[in-house]
């Protein structure tokens, strides 16, 4: 990919907030290394003795890690209570401890039933939002309890916008980052943004034309450092502050509404099933103004329309820290994740503690070619990280 090649891609939600884009999930000719992406999962949760475990996954994804994990946990003096599938036909044996078939065997089962008080959910390559499982454990984390790993492989596009297949180039990189990421240096730099991003405004720009401003005062700011431990998760504000993603990397917030003011120039995507050309929005106090496109104006308005006050909202300002996630020649990997790319958002932000609260709309633009400023002080510079 050429550096002066500027690169944008947008991401449409349509599950409330925390769900990504359904991904094809699964190892191919490359051998990972199971043992050391099952330690590395271990080290970042920080398990204390007694914690609760459970894991929740799709057979076929990542069976072997299944089987890493089980025998790890215990080693901690955590409790593994056992396996969910998202898929209860096929459900292997060798996942159901004395736990869950107990649970299976009472009248009326639910897996909601074994999700009560749980420590730690571990979230496998195949388990998404969208089951019943995942979903159950979403809502403890809303309330406050608990805390989840998502092991998240997936969330790899093209430049066009469009889902890449889980190549072994891709999963290669996705190892590295979980491997050698420096966790102490990525928590280190995540935390004097957010301490920087506190005192001024925050200022995006791109060479296209965007220039949009905004503040987060007290909002909560998620840093996603690979860090799941009980302790640090005691302080969390938000659900997202529960739900530690690895690979690490983004630091993620819904600034002040009332502050968000500019113009933000958007790449040549599809809305709705037009190709939409030349897209600029204007915002206003977290509001939609104005916006113009040379071609497929109608196609973003109908689009804006059905999703409606959450549409019209700009919802969140992402930024990726982490040097092993950067862009790569055909693709950029695990939404944004990497050092200097911008996401940019529109819809609900409920899950980042903002106040759009409204329907479950939400639309991600990712950026590698922007400059952010907080004050007069430069974090990125035409999509490189140089604070």
């Amino acid at each position: 990919m050429q550096k002066s090649k500027p690169l944008a891609i947008a991401i449409f939600l349509t599950l409330l907030c925390s769900c990504q884009p359904k991904q094809e999930e699964h190892v191919t000719g490359l051998a990972l290394d199971w043992e050391a992406l099952a330690s590395k999962i271990i080290e970042r949760s920080d398990l204390q003795t007694g914690e609760r475990v459970i894991m929740v996954g799709q057979p076929g994804h990542f069976d072997p890690l299944v089987k890493a994990l089980t025998e790890k946990i215990p080693k901690t003096g955590a409790v593994y209570l056992g396996t969910i599938s998202v898929d209860s036909t096929l459900w292997p044996e060798s996942w159901k401890t004395e736990f869950i078939k107990s649970a299976m065997a009472s009248p009326g089962y639910d897996s909601r039933s074994l999700l009560d008080n749980i420590d730690l959910g571990i979230m496998l390559p195949g388990a998404s939002p969208a089951d019943l499982p995942y979903a159950t454990l979403q809502g403890s984390l809303r309330q406050g309890i608990g805390r989840t790993i998502h092991f998240h492989w997936s969330g790899a596009f093209d430049f066009n916008g469009r889902v890449s297949p889980m190549t072994d180039e891709v999963n290669a990189v996705y190892q590295e980052a979980i491997l050698n990421t420096d966790y102490d240096a990525l928590g280190s730099k995540q935390l004097e943004f957010e301490t920087a991003a506190r005192k001024d405004w925050i200022v995006v720009t791109t060479p296209e034309g965007t220039n949009i401003r905004f503040r987060i005062g007290d909002r909560p700011v998620t840093r996603q450092d690979g860090d799941a431990s009980k302790s640090r998760t005691s302080s969390a504000r938000n659900l997202i502050d529960r739900e530690v993603e690895l690979p690490a990397g983004a630091v993620r917030m819904a600034p002040l509404e009332e502050t968000v003011e500019g113009t933000i120039f958007y790449p040549d995507l599809y809305w709705g099933n037009q190709k939409v050309e030349g897209l600029v929005i204007a915002y206003k106090e977290g509001m939609i103004t104005d916006l113009r496109a040379k071609v497929g104006k109608d196609s973003v308005e109908a689009v804006l329309n059905k999703g409606g006050l959450a549409a019209h909202s700009f919802r969140e300002f992402a930024l990726g820290f982490n040097p092993l996630l950067k862009v790569q020649r055909t693709y950029l990997p695990h939404y944004g994740y990497g050092a200097g790319v911008v996401r940019l958002s529109l819809g609900n932000n409920q899950e980042l503690g903002g106040s759009v609260t409204s329907g479950e709309y939400a639309r991600n633009t990712f950026f590698t070619n922007a400059t952010v400023m907080i004050g007069a002080d430069v974090w990125v510079k035409d999509g490189k990280l140089v604070k």
